[in-house]
């Protein structure tokens, strides 16, 4: 059952939630939880599935913003995205008339805050994990400019040389280029007197040197140096965007905090949506009535429904019958659906069939046992 609970999260921290999923023995509490999973068993009936998508573990970030270290391009990208999920899950949260009736999620929408400013200018800044948008900041706006500009005067200073007839005798292919970060031309090694520049590599067979001509020397030194500024003005950026996000780190935890717990609860609902659940009534007096219930691991098309009362009238049952007719999938689903139900996961049966609060559940069930391959003892 956790297993396809955990199918239903989409997000690690909530399936982590479903993987450690454990019934509780206190009454108000599974009742609460019983609560929240109705809620949105509503909810996506109503309005569809809450998407969670892009809620990825933040933590490790938010420790080193803490003690002031600058995180990279990919780091405030997620950030943005856990913002941006915050956004969707408060727009979804809200009740679209006056007539919606609370409920018992709305605090959890409340308490998010999507910090949009920061969310909406890191996505200005960052275009992807590789990339950061030239407007970033003025000064990076400059300076690549002024790299497209050099980069035109290199490529117009190359192609000059590659449509110059003398030239292209002494070359092994008309094309440029690029060794060590600098253009370059792929002369024959016998020629290498007849093209002046520096040479920075050659090919493995040694007929190839790849010439740096000497009318592009002092361009493509400047083109690096324009590098270096470029990625030093990317430094400044993203130290700027991380002081920026420094500042929310307690709304940004929340936001986490809060859709990992939504996207649990949201994955019972959807579970229950999965096999036609309902919440079960719960007592602590030995009372059980089970109507129409059905073993959630069989095929819900195939599977008997069984109706079973105990505790009322009567406190001892036996159940008998030919082999492979039930009588062990009748047992386990009482005990299935009580440490389901106690784990505030709603249970394949009719409205209003009760559970009773118990604190221990023993299975006793013989070798060679084995619902789905029809093995009876």
């Amino acid at each position: 059952i956790t297993e396809l609970l955990m199918n239903e999260a989409t997000t690690p921290g909530g399936q982590r939630k479903c993987r450690s999923l454990k019934p509780s023995t206190d009454l108000t509490k599974i009742e609460s939880m019983q609560e929240e999973t109705a809620a949105a068993f509503t909810r996506i009936v109503k309005k569809g599935h809450l998407s969670f998508s892009g809620c990825y573990p933040i933590e490790e970030s938010m420790k080193r913003l803490e003690v002031g270290a600058a995180l990279n391009a990919a780091e405030l990208l997620r950030i943005a995205k856990v913002l941006t999920a915050a956004g969707r899950a408060k727009a979804y949260g809200r009740h679209e008339t006056i007539e919606e009736l609370a409920d018992c999620l709305d605090s959890y929408f409340d308490m998010l805050e999507p910090v949009s400013l920061l969310s909406t200018e890191i996505d200005r800044c960052i275009i992807s994990e590789d990339e950061i948008s030239d407007d970033a900041s003025p000064a990076l706006h400059s300076v690549r400019r002024t790299i497209r500009n050099i980069n035109d005067k290199i490529h117009g200073a190359m192609n000059n040389l590659l449509n110059s007839s003398t030239t292209r005798s002494y070359l092994q292919d008309a094309v440029i280029t690029m060794r060590n970060g600098r253009y370059c031309l792929p002369v024959k090694a016998e020629y290498k007197n007849q093209v002046p520049g520096m040479v920075h590599d050659q090919s493995s067979t040694g007929s190839t040197l790849f010439i740096e001509p000497m009318a592009v020397v002092n361009l493509n030194n400047e083109l690096k140096e324009l590098y270096l500024k470029e990625q030093e003005e990317i430094s400044v950026i993203l130290a700027n965007l991380s002081d920026l996000t420094s500042e929310y780190i307690p709304y940004i935890r929340e936001d986490y905090r809060i859709l990992t717990e939504l996207d649990f609860i949201f994955a019972k609902a959807s579970l229950a949506k999965i096999y036609n659940g309902t919440a079960p009534i719960f007592n602590e007096n030995g009372y059980i009535h089970i109507r129409k219930g059905r073993h959630p691991l069989l095929n819900k098309h195939k599977v008997v429904p069984i109706d079973v009362t105990l505790g009322d009238a009567f406190d001892l049952l036996i159940i008998t019958g030919p082999n492979t007719g039930g009588k062990t999938v009748s047992l386990k689903t009482v005990g299935l659906f009580t440490l389901m139900g106690q784990a505030g996961l709603h249970i394949p049966a009719n409205d209003r069939s009760e559970l009773c609060v118990f604190h221990e559940v023993f299975a006793d069930i013989g070798d060679e046992q084995s619902i789905e391959q029809s093995l009876s003892t």
